[in-house]
């Protein structure tokens, strides 16, 4: 009979390239369940440091701890399909999309304004300010 190795926080950390808080951090939000040694160490399983890369990976392409705590859960469901995980995705990248559009929209906003502010003279008369200070006409 084989035994899984238990890992500390710490190995864990290394092997995944995060830092420690970050673990306690996914711990909390419940996206790691270490179990805990007598001594109230928290022992990870072998599969810990593959977690926390899959989480950061997620991250980086946008998705939400509560988004990927989803990814995870059909990860665990075999009998779900790709087409589940595809379907987020395509969600995901719409997401983006309308952000991207907003930004776009921010940025031709505030280029207006910068266009109207020579940088000289008192704050008072800043037009950037004016703007920003201006009421919405219903």
């Amino acid at each position: 009979m084989r035994t899984e190795q238990a890992h500390r926080i710490g190995d864990v950390a290394r092997a995944a390239g995060v830092n420690v808080e970050t673990l306690r951090y996914y711990e909390r939000r419940g996206l790691l369940r270490p179990s805990r040694a007598l001594n109230g160490y928290r022992s990870y399983d072998a599969e810990a440091a593959r977690r926390v890369r899959f989480i950061r990976r997620a991250q980086a392409l946008g998705f939400s701890l509560n988004e990927i705590d989803e990814l995870l859960a059909l990860r665990a469901r075999p009998g779900k399909s790709c087409a589940d995980v595809r379907r987020r995705a395509e969600a995901k990248v719409a997401a983006i999309e309308h952000k991207l559009r907003a930004l776009r929209a921010m940025r031709k906003a505030l280029g207006r304004l910068v266009e109207q502010c020579a940088g000289r003279g008192p704050v008072t008369g800043c037009p950037i300010l004016e703007s920003l200070t201006r009421e919405e006409r219903a």
